[in-house]
């Protein structure tokens, strides 16, 4: 699979996991940006863990509405990493 495909999917993965951890808390975003910004209070993500989630927003961003589809690598790996730690702290929210 291209790397950018598994960018895109990863990145995607994560925002549902961020976004099932603040529905969990009782709230709601229409803001992609924040609910990344949040996971520290609805998910317990250290900010380290989710400011790679805002790297990749940023790069999502650049190639959403610039084109620019090159993929980082090393940003790829720390994706695949942060959004699998996320998928456990989700899960282990339970139900609200």
């Amino acid at each position: 699979m291209a790397d950018e495909s598994r960018f895109d999917l990863a990145y995607n993965a994560a925002h549902a996991f961020a976004l099932a951890a603040l529905r969990n808390k009782g709230y709601r975003s229409e803001n992609r940006y924040m609910v990344f910004q949040l996971l520290e209070q609805t998910a317990g993500l250290p900010a380290p863990r989710w400011r790679v989630l805002s790297k990749c927003h940023d790069a999502r961003n650049l190639a959403e509405y610039e084109g620019h589809t090159e993929v980082d690598a090393k940003l790829l790996k720390e994706l695949l990493a942060v959004t699998a730690e996320l998928s456990i702290a989700v899960l282990a929210l339970g139900a609200p």
